[in-house]
C-alpha cells in the first residue's frame, strides 16, 4: 500500500464551498467506481477554510499515468472534473489548470 497526499484550494465563496461539500456527500457512482477501479483503496478530503487536503491510499496496481488516461477517456469523470473546477482553484504556485498537487512528506512518527 502507498499513501499520497495532495493539496488544492477552493474559491473563497461561502455558497460555493457549501455546494462543493454537498456534492461530496453524494459523489456520483461512476466517479466512485473510477476511483476504486484504478487501485485507490481509500480516499479522504479535509478542508480548512479554502484549503483542501486529500489523503489517498492505493494498492500495487495503481499508476498515475494509467489513472489519467482512464479519466480522460471517461465522459462522466470529465463532466465531474469540469463541474468541480467551478468550486476549485489551483494553489498559488500551480501552473494554469493544474488542480490537485502532490505534497512531499516531511515528517513521519513511524520513521522517527
Amino acid at each position: 500500500m502507498r499513501r499520497y497526499c495532495f493539496g488544492l484550494d477552493l474559491k473563497d465563496n461561502e455558497e460555493l464551498i457549501k455546494e462543493y461539500e454537498l456534492y461530496h456527500k453524494a459523489v456520483w457512482p461512476e466517479i466512485i467506481e473510477s476511483i476504486r477501479d484504478s487501485g485507490i483503496t481509500a480516499m479522504d478530503i479535509y478542508r480548512l477554510h479554502t484549503r483542501l487536503f486529500m489523503i489517498m491510499e492505493t494498492d500495487d496496481s495503481f499508476d498515475f499515468e494509467k489513472k489519467a488516461a482512464a479519466d480522460s477517456s471517461n465522459e462522466k469523470v470529465r463532466e465531474w472534473e469540469l463541474l468541480m473546477w467551478k468550486y476549485q482553484q489551483g494553489l498559488p504556485w500551480a501552473k494554469p489548470g493544474e488542480k490537485w498537487m502532490l505534497m512531499e512528506k516531511v515528517f513521519s512518527l513511524d520513521e522517527a
